[in-house]
């Protein structure tokens, strides 16, 4: 892959997180969300995308239709296509030059919070979803603070037999 100027596309946070700021039980989701998931797959569809060595033993497989890059010291036995980066400001690079290739107009950090905290510095946009619970679990995330942040909201999802809670959807751009 060939070198591009790391700041050529925009780098997004793709996260829900729960009212006392859980995004995480026991390595996956405390939630059942479907239209949040389906959410999940287009705003991250035909982009590389970002996760640490937790989300991704969690998937347990690359997802389809996407450049799958893990950020991990150790070393990993990852299939063909799926990158390893020792470091977050390596994974962007691999995801810029795959951006590059394949006409991704945006890099998506999947997850989980360390790699989010790590990669802070770098997003310009944050995709959240903002579960309207307090859960259980044992992986947190503190959101940044909410000044120098533009934000939308995109949706809102109302708690049915797909969704276990009431959500809302927005977009932060960082001013």
């Amino acid at each position: 892959m060939k070198s591009t100027d790391s700041k050529a596309l925009p780098v997004a946070a793709v996260v829900a997180v729960a009212r006392n700021g859980v995004i995480g039980k026991d390595g996956s989701l405390p939630w059942r969300m479907r239209a949040d998931l389906k959410w999940f797959k287009k705003i991250t569809l035909g982009k590389p995308i970002i996760m640490g060595r937790t989300t991704w033993e969690d998937l347990g497989r690359p997802l389809p239709g996407r450049i799958n890059i893990v950020v991990s010291r150790r070393g990993l036995d990852l299939p063909e296509g799926v990158y390893l980066a020792s470091s977050i400001e390596e994974a962007i690079k691999i995801a810029h030059a795959s951006a590059a290739e394949t006409g991704a107009d945006e890099i998506s950090i999947i997850g989980g919070a360390q790699i989010y905290r790590a990669a802070m510095e770098h997003i310009d946009l944050i995709y959240l979803t903002r579960i309207e619970a307090d859960v259980e679990g044992d992986t947190v995330l503190d959101l940044p603070p909410r000044e120098g942040w533009d934000i939308e909201t995109l949706d809102v999802i109302k708690a049915d037999a797909d969704n276990q809670y009431d959500a809302t959807i927005e977009k932060w751009q960082r001013l």
